[in-house]
């Protein structure tokens, strides 16, 4: 039972069809826009929300430094009073200076760790509670002495382990003169100085801010319970936090030390030269875009699907009597149906293609004919071709055995061709073929068949020859011979050409292709005796 393959044979139609390429342009084109439309309006709204954020970030860094520098320059105000209002004659009363130490302690709330004086000679004088620093080698010391008022760098108390901030203020006399230094000690995990930067929150617990001191390279980190002092990162780990460290103030979008992005912004505690970094992490600052892409992506899903399914079947009522014509021309062309006209359902591109079909259809019916005349002739000279030479032949034969008359044959080859072709190239080649063509038409009868059957090969086939067969054909060959004796100028140079010729003469009892292979192998022995020669040969 013969096996049937309709299934391969279909696919290939459907991979190959106009209305599937149109189709996947379509869904490409859609693909593209909606690809397009993702990263420009997620790029637009990130672009966006980070200007705002970014404002945002540092409007709370500005306020949450203010608030710092406020607390600072309050807590610096006050221990400059207390160091001007320290009685000179206690100075040399340790007990008694301890006394006034804790009055003014229990009387203020803003120096929570301690309390000390130290004279010029850098001798503790009196503290009140208790001594939570390593005062002799503190920097705020040394300011002290030399007369001004000095905010020390934050650092870990010796007794409570926390983090503290030493302040100074310098006693001087009634002339001026240094007699001692006031150190006001206090804890940075106190209330009253970092609430601002330990309550503020912006979204969820992995936003946060950071108070970093630039001259120490340390930060005090609120990311914790306790407020505990860090290092800061090194140089080239997070490109921000180094322009921070540098001067920059304001806000950005960098990576930190863990290799989270985040929303930065930097603002200053002038009073202390520290400043407030508040931080927001780019995954909660930018949840609306990630909102935003996959409400992109659904939708764009969504509508390469609804597009698909309705293209599909819109192009298919388009180009259904495209099918059917096709179909029906396919049947044309194996014979089916007779070739007429395809009917034209509308006039559209589809309509206009069909109709153009259609005349074109007419115009081939009308050329066959000249296409027939065509193939009987050659395109260079004009001349007869082989394939009508073969058909002349075999009707002059059929003649001659009919009338009892004899036929002759001249095949000839031009001698000197191949020279001109090399050095003067194909064109004038062809050109010389013409000419060739021409004078060869002049000297023979009109009954007479001219044909070229090669490059440099000509044939003239003679009929209905009676007795003097072999001296018409003898002088038919030297009219030949002598319409190539003058020169040919061709692109202007002067060419010689001759032609050999091979004569074959039989009846109508010789074939074809005996007649056309005996007059070929006499003219190669008239060509190997001389050019410009004959030879006759009788079947």
């Amino acid at each position: 039972m013969p096996k049937h393959h309709h299934a391969p044979l279909n696919l290939a139609r459907i991979g190959n069809s106009i209305v599937t390429r149109l189709l996947i342009l379509a869904l490409c084109i859609v693909i593209f826009g909606a690809v397009v439309r993702y990263y420009v309006l997620t790029n637009f709204l990130r672009e966006d929300l980070s200007a705002v954020v970014e404002g945002q970030q540092l409007t709370l860094a500005t306020y949450v430094a203010r608030d710092i520098d406020n607390k600072i320059v309050q807590r610096q105000q006050l221990l400059e009073h207390l160091a001007a209002t320290v009685p000179a004659d206690l100075l040399t009363q340790p007990e008694r200076l301890k006394a006034w130490l804790k009055e003014h302690y229990d009387d203020q709330t803003l120096f929570t760790a301690d309390l000390f004086i130290v004279n010029t000679k850098r001798r503790l004088l009196a503290n009140y509670p208790v001594l939570d620093t390593d005062y002799p080698d503190g920097d705020y010391i040394q300011a002290g002495l030399a007369g001004r008022p000095f905010i020390g760098q934050p650092r870990m108390g010796r007794a409570t382990k926390a983090p503290i901030l030493p302040m100074s203020a310098p006693i001087k006399d009634a002339g001026g003169e240094v007699q001692a230094v006031l150190v006001g000690v206090t804890a940075l995990g106190a209330s009253g100085l970092l609430d601002s930067l330990l309550q503020s929150r912006v979204g969820d617990a992995a936003s946060d801010f950071l108070l970093v001191f630039p001259d120490s390279k340390l930060f005090v980190d609120t990311s914790t319970l306790n407020v505990q002092l860090k290092p800061t990162s090194s140089p080239g780990i997070n490109a921000l936090h180094d322009r921070a460290m540098a001067g920059f103030r304001g806000a950005g979008i960098t990576l930190n030390a863990k290799g989270v992005e985040e929303v930065a912004a930097m603002a200053s505690v002038p009073s202390a030269g520290w400043f407030i970094v508040a931080r927001l992490p780019t995954s909660e600052a930018f949840a609306t875009v990630d909102r935003t892409q996959h409400f992109l992506i659904k939708g764009a899903f969504l509508s390469i699907l609804f597009f698909a399914t309705f293209a599909s079947i819109g192009l298919y009522f388009v180009f259904r009597h495209l099918f059917s014509a096709a179909a029906q021309a396919d049947r044309m062309t194996r014979d089916e149906l007779p070739h007429a006209p395809l009917a034209v359902v509308r006039d559209d591109e589809v309509g206009h293609l069909i109709s153009a079909f259609n005349r074109l259809l007419v115009k081939l019916n009308d050329k066959q004919d000249e296409l027939k005349k065509i193939a009987h002739h050659d395109t260079l000279t004009g001349l007869t071709n082989r394939h009508y030479l073969s058909g002349r032949l075999r009707l002059v034969l059929a003649q001659a055995q009919r009338n009892q008359t004899q036929v002759g044959l001249l095949f000839m080859d031009l001698d000197g061709f191949k020279h001109i072709n090399d050095s003067l190239g194909h064109e004038a080649g062809d050109e010389v073929l013409r000419q060739v063509a021409r004078r060869f038409s002049a000297v023979v009868r009109v009954s007479d068949t001219l044909a070229r059957i090669g490059g440099d090969e000509f044939v003239v086939l003679l009929n209905d020859l009676g007795d003097n067969a072999e001296e018409t054909l003898t002088r038919v060959a030297t009219q030949c011979i002598d319409a190539l004796a003058a020169p040919f100028f061709i692109s202007g140079s002067v060419c010689i050409v001759g032609v050999s010729i091979g004569i074959a003469l039989g009846d109508g009892q010789s074939s074809a292709d005996k007649l056309l292979l005996a007059a070929d192998r006499v003219m190669y022995q008239a060509k190997k005796t001389g050019r410009g020669r004959y030879l006759t040969y009788k079947l």
